[in-house]
């Protein structure tokens, strides 16, 4: 899935993947998946000047992965224990809620872009 690189990406691309999840057997994942999608879309927007955001999803019977990529090959990660105002909570959600998150790097020697990726598993902690 893409979306131009705009305010409203977030709201877009959040509703389509949780789409995607209802369609696809992961109801209860789904809430989890809306706001964690959100979350690194909007970061995209607010700290990046790509003009595409693609989100990718995967999903099988059990497990999910969403990756959402952007053409900024660092992140400046806040610590979570640092953060203090109304930014800069989205990590920490992130890392909250999901089973497992990371950001991969791609291109070589130095990196071209990255993703930020999430995945929920039925039955663990994904579920809000």
């Amino acid at each position: 899935m893409t979306a131009a690189n705009v305010p409203t990406a977030a709201v877009v691309l959040r509703n389509l993947v949780v789409t995607l999840f209802c369609t696809t057997g992961h109801e209860t994942l789904a809430q989890t998946a809306r706001l964690l999608t959100s979350e690194i879309v909007t970061n995209v927007y607010r700290h990046t000047a790509t003009r595409i955001v693609h989100v990718e999803v995967t999903v099988d019977e059990r497990q999910t992965w969403v990756c959402v990529h952007d053409d900024k090959p660092r992140y400046s990660l806040t610590p979570l224990s640092v953060v203090d105002g109304e930014d800069g909570r989205g990590l920490a959600i992130v890392e909250a809620c999901a089973d497992a998150w990371g950001i991969t790097h791609f291109g070589e020697p130095e990196p071209t872009s990255k993703a930020v990726w999430f995945r929920l598993v039925e039955g663990d902690g994904g579920d809000l």
